[in-house]
């Protein structure tokens, strides 16, 4: 959660905060052009949810590590939902890599958060685990990240790892965007430590 951005800068310099990073870096920025209006030329965007930086994942006992993310959700005036996104993050001794594209998001304006669906691009995970067939291009996925604000006193922003077909009883990213699930006290989301998530619906 650093210095406040306006929807479309936060997209813009996604790529601009990993890239700053003294960590290995990932590739994982795609740009999204506004018109002169600060809306997208197609549709016109109505709500947001953007983001991008490191994360630190936990399993406790058991720290796991720091993980990359990047992704913008939009969804435009008639309704349709786009964007992309990606976690790098370690497990195992392994890495696991997976870009999407979004299909589906929805909001929890009072609570700032988000419920992201998609399906997957490309799987560069070397992980075992992570090579069924539900891990493969073309299959569904989705994750949920939380707003928490700006400013030095606010709470970190968080987000989870990816989930896939099958996980809590959810089998599309249309369902899960649907059923917004959030579990009492962010459980299973992990705090931002660098970078930024914003919310806007």
């Amino acid at each position: 959660m650093s210095h406040t951005l306006n929807r479309f800068g936060l997209v813009l310099l996604v790529g601009a905060i990993i890239s700053a990073c003294d960590r290995p870096t990932v590739p994982i920025a795609r740009t999204i052009l506004a018109d002169k209006t600060g809306e997208m030329s197609v549709g016109g965007i109505v709500a947001t949810a953007t983001g991008g930086g490191h994360f630190y994942i936990t399993a406790p006992p058991v720290s796991i590590g720091e993980g990359q993310f990047s992704f913008s959700a939009v969804v435009d005036r008639d309704g349709n939902a786009s964007g992309f996104f990606r976690q790098v993050r370690p497990r195992n001794g392994f890495v696991v890599d997976f870009d999407g594209e979004v299909t589906c998001v929805t909001f929890d304006a009072a609570n700032h958060h988000a419920w992201i669906g998609g399906v997957i691009r490309h799987n560069r995970s070397t992980d075992p685990a992570l090579q069924l067939a539900i891990h493969q291009s073309g299959r569904d996925v989705w994750f949920r990240v939380v707003d928490n604000g700006e400013g030095a006193v606010a709470p970190a922003d968080r987000l989870t790892v990816f989930g896939f077909e099958g996980s809590a009883g959810i089998t599309t990213s249309p369902q899960y965007c649907a059923a917004q699930l959030w579990p009492a006290g962010d459980a299973n989301t992990f705090e931002v430590l660098n970078g930024n998530i914003q919310v806007r619906p």
